[in-house]
């Protein structure tokens, strides 16, 4: 908001912008039809003597005819006020990177696997809203997979409810297993009446396919068929990891030692086949710079907006007309008063 002197400024060099420009004609309207009205109201009087006149009360009868001209004046504020005057602050260019993406989610009980810290799922999530964060000009889903496959959140502009959704995700949602080619295959499916320029799918796993009723070459082809590039994530460490090995009765695993098992090659294929690539992860921190990697590769400029920002001034012109309204009530009911009784 910018101080009075400046807000006058403006309005007397012509450069202020009102938003409901068609309010400020009524102003030289109500003008205009207060004096032609108080034009027909004047009538005059012969005295031959003055001297029986009182004069006592000669500042209150100039006021009562002050007041209306008073009360005028507030009411063109009040007009100036919902007229919306605004304040040219600056141009903003936006340039818009206009790509539509599904990442796709293994949330197999291994995902909880504590070779990273706290585990697999942890950072795979915490990396995915980061990415989800700098993409605010492209619509992103979100799929889930096990031994089965689920639409979490479809293609949106609203990444807020993105976020809130990848944060509840949690292992045993779905049928345990490692289903790839559900999972590639839902995402694709996500993807198939998308008319953005670029169509991408960041998959990313931590196991070899053994579950779901659609192979992996299958959701490949079909990928390959509507143009849809895929981003293959493998993520866990080299060697053996503590996994859950077994669930108890109340919802809580059992770990154990066990090997670490990512199917690189299929990941490989999936990836170069659809002109993607595939990347390992064996810590945290390399998962985040495998994100920022595809965030670098995947900036397809598809629009520029222009934006003028405005501040809204209406505050001065409203607390002006309350001030004089409060004034000419003032002089009305306290001042006046006693003459007009």
């Amino acid at each position: 908001m910018m101080d009075a002197g400046n807000i006058l400024t403006q309005c007397l060099s012509g450069s202020m912008h009102w938003a409901n420009a068609w309010v400020l004609w009524l102003i030289p309207v109500i003008w205009i039809l207060y004096l032609a009205i108080k034009k027909r109201q004047v009538k005059s009087f012969r005295f031959s003597d003055l001297s029986g006149i009182k004069t006592t009360a000669t500042t209150k009868v100039s006021l009562l005819k002050f007041l209306p001209l008073l009360q005028l004046t507030g009411f063109s504020f009040l007009l100036l006020a919902l007229a919306r005057p605004q304040i040219f602050l600056k141009d903003e260019t936006i340039k818009a990177n206009g790509i539509d993406i599904i990442l796709s989610l293994d949330v197999s009980s291994s995902m909880l696997s504590k070779d990273f810290e706290p585990d697999r799922l942890s950072n795979a999530k915490k990396v995915a809203d980061n990415f989800i964060d700098q993409r605010k000009y492209d619509r992103i889903g979100l799929v889930i997979f096990s031994g089965e496959a689920f639409t979490q959140c479809p293609l949106t502009s609203d990444h807020e409810i993105l976020r809130e959704l990848l944060k509840n995700v949690e292992p045993g949602i779905l049928e345990d297993g490692t289903a790839i080619g559900m999972g590639l295959a839902t995402a694709v499916n996500r993807l198939k009446n998308s008319q953005a320029k670029s169509k991408i799918v960041i998959l990313m796993t931590d196991g070899v396919n053994n579950a779901g009723y659609i192979k992996p070459q299958t959701a490949l082809n079909l990928a390959k068929t509507l143009g849809i590039k895929v981003y293959t994530i493998g993520i866990g460490s080299t060697g053996q990891a503590l996994t859950p090995v077994a669930r108890r009765y109340d919802g809580t695993y059992v770990y154990g030692v066990a090997n670490v098992e990512i199917d690189e090659k299929l990941l490989s294929e999936i990836a170069e086949s659809t002109g993607g690539r595939y990347f390992r992860a064996t810590t945290g921190t390399e998962l985040s710079d495998i994100y920022r990697d595809i965030d670098r590769m995947e900036k397809t400029t598809i629009d520029v907006k222009t934006m003028k920002k405005y501040s809204e001034e209406y505050r001065y012109f409203l607390l002006i007309a309350c001030m004089i309204f409060g004034l000419a009530a003032f002089l009305k009911y306290f001042y006046i008063k006693p003459l007009i009784n």
